[in-house]
């Protein structure tokens, strides 16, 4: 046998059907019994004694609605204040049809409401077992009257019944009191299943929504949506990380205000591309390339939302650029110059000793020897160059070992500090305790050395110049309070021969950036807040 459903649980559903039951009932209940007070004052007058027994039940109805309207909404045993609700209402419909003249009452449909009421709040069982009972008290009733058991107590004229009408009003009766629980039971349980199917799918509409809001608030990239006017309607975290400006500050601007090479309508229609690249205007006042895509917003019938448009900053890509195409540059300058470097070499070291040779006799006069002394220190000089030159052409792999670089540091700032040429440099160290990298340590020493050098003669022998360590990221800068590099020739000053100096070889950093290169390091060049520049050079630390 199919057992019955189980008690359905008591949600916001049930609590609003329950709501509009209670708003209904009570003017019902006293629509009917106004209906019956007013028929008895027109059959027996107001002096009749079924009058009192009238108001007595309208009063006890209105006190028990009242009476089980608080505990409703508090008490979580709901579905037992139900079925006390029911029966007690089932007791009252049967004597407000005894008052009204039992067999002769026509108030039988009310039974009908109290078990579609059922249905609405409790299982099939208990609407069947309502149902059940109606008809006990009904069929009860008429019964106990035809057999002269209850008196008839209305004052409308009396019907005299047969058995079989009886029999019919009862068989009648019951059978739709029967109907209406199969009927009501049937739609209500079907009315159940549905919201609960659509209770689950709005929880599954908001789980997507909060899962599409999240996902679009932590994806990098940004994103914005333009209306039809070209005004900006939307943008998540991304657009804000990458513009700096949060939505409440760029919502219904024009989109031009942000990009303003970027078109968004032709002719009145969206622009779409596949792959772009334009400018932002970003909040520190400046621009960044940015790389974007834009695609049409369509609703579900088809309609024109607007555009989104997705966009992430290039500069990074930009900057690694700019370094391959350094580092390409590099190469093929060092494959010459590994070449160029023997070829000139030789014929240069000739020439010098044949001057030797020469300045060895007796026959020179002064300003020989004179002459013959300059181009001796010029081939030195040349030699020298192609020294610094074969070392940075030829950069070997470095050896790497564990080297504190807060000693290299302290080591070459003694070194210089010695220095007669760098007697007015006013150093300082920042940064406490040590710095572990992975290095080369003879390659390490040659870039430090070249770096500090570099900012010294920056600042033509006098100034301030600092040397720093930061272990939170792990990288040692070299800062300096020189004029500092012109924004036109900053992304020269890594090339070989490139130097603003009027004695340099325009090798010094291009000898460290190769260093920093064979290391798979990385070595920035940024603007100091005192005018200067400063180098900031990372290799592989060691890990703790």
């Amino acid at each position: 046998m199919k057992s019955s459903p189980a008690p359905v649980s008591w949600d916001k559903t049930s609590a609003r059907f329950f709501y509009w039951y209670l708003l209904v009932r009570l003017p019902v209940i006293l629509l009917i019994l106004g209906g019956t007070v007013i028929n008895e004052v027109r059959f027996a007058g107001p002096a009749s004694p079924v009058l009192d027994w009238l108001y007595l039940l309208a009063g006890l109805w209105v006190v028990q609605s009242v009476l089980f309207a608080v505990p409703f909404s508090r008490d979580r045993r709901t579905i037992t204040l139900l079925r006390c609700q029911v029966c007690f209402d089932l007791l009252c419909v049967t004597a407000l049809i005894f008052l009204a003249g039992g067999i002769a009452s026509h108030l039988s449909f009310l039974y009908i409401f109290i078990i579609f009421s059922v249905s609405l709040f409790l299982p099939r069982r208990d609407v069947y077992i309502a149902a059940s009972a109606a008809a006990i008290l009904y069929g009860g009733l008429l019964d106990l009257q035809y057999f002269a058991i209850l008196p008839v107590v209305s004052s409308a004229p009396p019907v005299e019944l047969s058995s079989r009408q009886v029999f019919y009003d009862i068989f009648i009766n019951v059978l739709g009191f029967y109907l209406i629980a199969f009927l009501s039971s049937l739609l209500a349980e079907r009315l159940r299943r549905s919201e609960q199917a659509l209770k689950k799918r709005q929880i599954d509409y908001e789980e997507l929504e909060n899962l599409n809001r999240i996902i679009l608030n932590n994806i990098p990239s940004g994103l914005i949506i333009v209306n039809t006017a070209g005004r900006i309607r939307s943008a998540n975290a991304g657009a804000t990380a990458i513009t700096g400006y949060g939505l409440e500050t760029i919502y219904n601007r024009p989109v031009a205000d942000l990009f303003p090479d970027l078109v968004v309508l032709e002719k009145g229609d969206f622009r779409t591309v596949v792959r772009g690249e334009t400018r932002l205007f970003d909040r520190p006042g400046g621009e960044k390339p940015v790389g974007y895509t834009s695609s049409v917003v369509r609703d579900v019938a088809g309609q024109t939302l607007g555009l989104l448009i997705t966009f992430q900053d290039l500069t990074p890509l930009k900057e690694m650029e700019a370094q391959l195409r350094r580092a390409d540059r590099l190469v093929t300058v060092g494959q010459l110059a590994a070449g160029m470097a023997h070829e000139i070499r030789n014929p240069l070291a000739a020439i010098s000793g044949s001057v030797q040779l020469l300045m060895e006799g007796d026959k020179l006069t002064g300003e020989d020897r004179y002459l013959m002394g300059i181009v001796l220190r010029e081939a030195q000089r040349l030699n020298n160059l192609l020294t610094d030159f074969l070392v940075y052409a030829r950069t070997s792999p470095p050896c790497l070992e564990k080297v504190d670089v807060a000693e290299f540091l302290d080591e070459l700032i003694a070194l210089l500090d010695a220095d007669e040429r760098f007697k007015e440099i006013e150093w300082h160290r920042e940064g406490d305790g040590p710095l572990l990298w992975h290095c080369d340590r003879n390659q390490l020493r040659q870039a430090l050395w070249n770096l500090l050098l570099n900012g010294a003669e920056a600042m033509n022998g006098g100034g301030r110049l600092i040397c720093g360590i930061d272990r939170d990221t792990k990288t040692v800068y070299i800062e300096d309070n020189g004029p500092g590099i012109p924004a036109d020739i900053r992304e020269k000053v890594f090339d070989p021969f490139f130097t603003t100096k009027d004695r340099g070889t325009g090798l010094g950093l291009s000898t460290v950036h190769a260093i920093v290169e064979a290391h798979r390091g990385r070595l920035d060049l940024v603007q100091a807040a005192g005018g200067g520049e400063r180098f900031v050079m990372r290799l592989e630390p060691v890990e703790k």
